[in-house]
Formats: structure tokens, sequence, C-alpha cells
């Protein structure tokens, strides 16, 4: 499995600050550090602008024609996936797997987009909420694993309200 940190996430654009893609590449791999069969990419940083879900699904088919691609995103997202660039290739090229999050339980795809549905335990944990913990001084601590806390910290990062 390849978790892919987004260069720059087109549609948080105006929406809200992104932490730096550096410190967003840091902090993903040691969530995955020692994880056997998960492998942390740097394509989209790489690629540089912009990030989009259809250039890395064909840079991976370019690389890799034989293998099934698949897209791994929680019902928070699958229910937009339509608005993401060149959405109906992204079905093409991919198949979609979808994780519960709490506050999108049953969120589902647009009509034609077939997906597989994971049952993992539903966890009341956001990316929102620890960072408003961080700037709120609450602990993180077990909510996150211990050396992605510890570069929060040294960073400093989520310290300050976004712009």
């Amino acid at each position: 499995m390849l978790v892919v940190p987004a260069n720059i996430p087109w549609q948080k654009r105006g929406v809200r600050d992104v932490s730096s893609p550096e410190d967003r590449l840091s902090m993903t791999q040691a969530a995955f550090a020692g994880l056997d069969h998960i492998d942390v990419s740097t394509i989209e940083l790489e690629r540089g602008g912009d990030t989009y879900s259809i250039d890395t699904l064909e840079a991976l088919r370019a690389a890799r024609p034989d293998d099934e691609h698949w897209l791994i995103v929680g019902s928070d997202v699958a229910a937009g996936l339509a608005t993401w660039h060149r959405a109906d290739e992204v079905r093409r090229l991919a198949r979609l797997v979808i994780y519960e999050r709490l506050g999108s339980v049953g969120d589902r795809p647009p009509m034609g987009w077939p997906y597989e549905l994971v049952d993992v335990p539903l966890l009341d944990v956001s990316s929102t909420g620890l960072r408003a913990r961080v700037l709120s001084g609450a602990p993180i601590e077990g909510l996150v694993p211990p050396d992605v806390a510890a570069i929060i910290r040294e960073r400093g990062l989520y310290r300050e309200v976004a712009a």
C-alpha cells in the first residue's frame, strides 16, 4: 500500500492553511514507519504544484501497468468525488475503497462509482480536532503515534490560528 501526502491539496486552497509538504511528509513517514507492506510515496511532492489524484494514478499506472490500483478514501470524501479534477478518469483508473468516518457515516460516492466498503472501527479523531487540541494546549498523546506528536511539538506546528 502506498500512502501519498499531497503537495498542494487544491481543494483546501482558500479554505484553510495547510502545513508544509515537508512537514506533512515527515509526519506521514513517522506515522507509518515500521509497518509492513505500507510505503510512503513522495510522487506528488516530487511532481510539485497542485495535487490531483488523476495525475498520481496515471503515473502509477505508467510505472506499473499490470497492477490493480485502489483508492482509499473516507466517507467524508466519498460524496464529493464528482468535484475532483477529471473525476471520470479517476473512477476508470482505480477501484474505490471507502471507510466510515464519524460525522459522515453512510455518505457514499455519486451514482456510477462502484466501491468496496471496509469495516474498520470508528474513531473520534480528526485532523481538525487534533489541530484544535494543539492550539489549545491539550495533549494529543494517544491520538497520534508518539513520533508524530514529537514532530508537531518540535516544529511548533498548529500553534497559531490559521489566517
